[in-house]
Parts: structure tokens; C-alpha cells; sequence
């Protein structure tokens, strides 16, 4: 599989700004690049005169800025949103787009405290067990039939969804893991991809049991945001490379870097 390109966006400080990171898709998308990818985060606890702004109002400035790149957010937890009005939010901004949205779901961290000082459930089992559920409302909600969901955080009592998205079968799921533990990459299998956080080597460990579950990796998509070694990646891989632009980049200098291209 040829190796594609793309953007990782932090939304904070200048960036923050929607209409700032809709400049720096659209240039992107002109210079070359195939994806334009966001962070998403509500606070910053432990810098709290950082600006932060919101992924998914700025996934729809990209949408409308931009016509042909995938984008979508890297990752979103799922723990703290309510799957239906992701649901709702995920095939509006696939329709906005012509269906070029992939969505990006993982646990997250609470290592800045983002999710304890919100009240929002911290423990990573739980968290892990919403995400899983969420996932299964989402996925039943975008098909448009009736759904009924009677599960232990979350109810769907015979509602149906529509209209259900552009891109069939399904809106692409990439699912965030970090390690060769067994849960998280049997969670990605059953989904389109995975967004990594590892070595090469690693990656490579965690591909061999990802494809123990599906049986291969055929239309399996692998984006890992770094910043060095995109060829070793490539080789235990990877099938998307993100520039990822560091926390605090101002929006000239993040122009600047994609103006390069991939």
C-alpha cells in the first residue's frame, strides 16, 4: 500500500482560532498533502493560560475550507460525549464533506487531569468499557435502521437515524492504542484502523496480532503522527504518515510547514 500523507494539528494557542486551522487544511490540501488530522482536547489543566479550541467546530471549518482530504479527529475520547450526538455529529460532517471524514476514538489521558477536575469518569477500565459500547451505538445508529441498545450506560429504545452517511459502509474507525496489549488491538480489529503510539519495532508486534484477529491487514489503515523515522514506520506498516506540528506552533509557522508538503 502506498504511503499517504498528512497533517496533526494541535487546536491550541493561535490555533485555537477554527478559521486559523481552515487556512491550514486548505493549504495543505494545495501543497499535496492527503489528510488533515486534529487533536482533541477540552482543557489543558496544566497549562491554564493556554488557549484550547474545539475539534469538532474546527472539523467542520476544515470540511467547508477543503474538498478533497480525509480529516477527522485524532483521537476523540468517547468516554466523556454521548454516542448519539456523535452519531448526529460524525454524518453531518461526513455529508458537509462529500464523505471524506474518518473517525479517530480511544481512551485518551487524564495525565493533565482533563477528565477528574470535569467530573468525567478517569479509571481506565471504565472508560475502556464506554468507548466499546459507544462504539456499538454509533455504528448501529449510522446504519439507519431502528435500533434497540439496552446496555449499562446507555439506552436506545427503538429510534432510528437518518440520514446515514455518504461513505458506506461505514464512516472509517481508526481506534488509539499504545502497546501489544491484547484488548485495545482486538478493539481496533474489529473496526479500519489504528493510530499508534509506539516504536517501529512495537509497531510491528502490534500489526502481527492485529492481523491474528482480522486474518490480514488488507484495507487496514495504520496513521502514526511523528516526527522522525517515516521509513522504518513505513516498513512495519504504517500506511499514513502525519506531520505532526508541536504544541504552542503559531499559525505562520504551521503554514510554513505545510507549504513544504508531504
Amino acid at each position: 500500500m502506498v504511503m499517504r500523507h498528512g497533517v496533526y494539528l494541535p487546536p491550541f494557542g493561535e490555533l485555537a482560532d477554527p478559521r486559523v486551522l481552515a487556512d491550514i487544511a486548505a493549504e495543505a490540501e494545495s501543497a499535496g498533502f492527503d489528510g488533515v488530522f486534529v487533536w482533541d482536547h477540552v482543557a489543558r489543566a496544566d497549562e491554564p493560560d493556554l488557549a484550547v479550541g474545539d475539534c469538532w467546530i474546527a472539523l467542520a471549518a476544515i470540511a467547508a475550507a477543503t474538498s478533497r482530504v480525509l480529516f477527522g479527529p485524532r483521537v476523540t475520547p468517547l468516554s466523556r460525549r454521548r454516542p448519539q450526538d456523535v452519531a448526529r455529529e460524525t454524518v453531518a460532517l461526513d455529508l458537509l464533506s462529500g464523505g471524506r471524514l474518518v473517525l479517530g476514538v480511544g481512551l485518551g489521558s487524564d495525565a493533565t487531569g482533563e477528565f477528574s477536575r470535569l467530573g468525567e469518569v478517569d479509571g481506565g477500565r471504565e472508560r475502556a468499557a464506554l468507548l466499546d459500547e459507544s462504539l456499538a451505538v454509533i455504528t448501529a445508529l449510522w446504519s439507519g435502521e431502528t435500533v434497540h441498545h439496552h446496555g449499562p450506560a446507555y439506552e436506545v429504545d427503538g429510534l432510528r437515524f437518518l440520514p446515514t452517511p455518504v461513505r458506506q459502509p461505514r464512516i472509517p474507525i481508526w481506534v488509539a492504542a499504545q502497546s501489544v496489549r491484547r484488548a485495545p488491538l482486538r478493539r481496533a480489529a474489529r473496526y479500519d484502523g489504528l493510530c499508534p503510539e509506539a516504536s517501529p519495532d512495537r509497531l510491528a508486534d502490534m500489526l502481527a496480532v492485529v492481523a491474528e484477529y482480522r486474518g490480514d491487514l488488507d484495507g487496514f489503515d495504520v496513521a502514526v503522527a511523528a516526527t522522525e523515522d517515516r521509513d522504518a514506520y513505513e516498513r512495519a506498516g504504517a500506511t499514513w504518515w502525519l506531520r505532526s506540528l508541536p504544541m504552542g506552533v503559531s499559525r505562520a509557522e504551521a503554514l510554513c510547514a505545510v507549504r513544504r508538503g508531504p
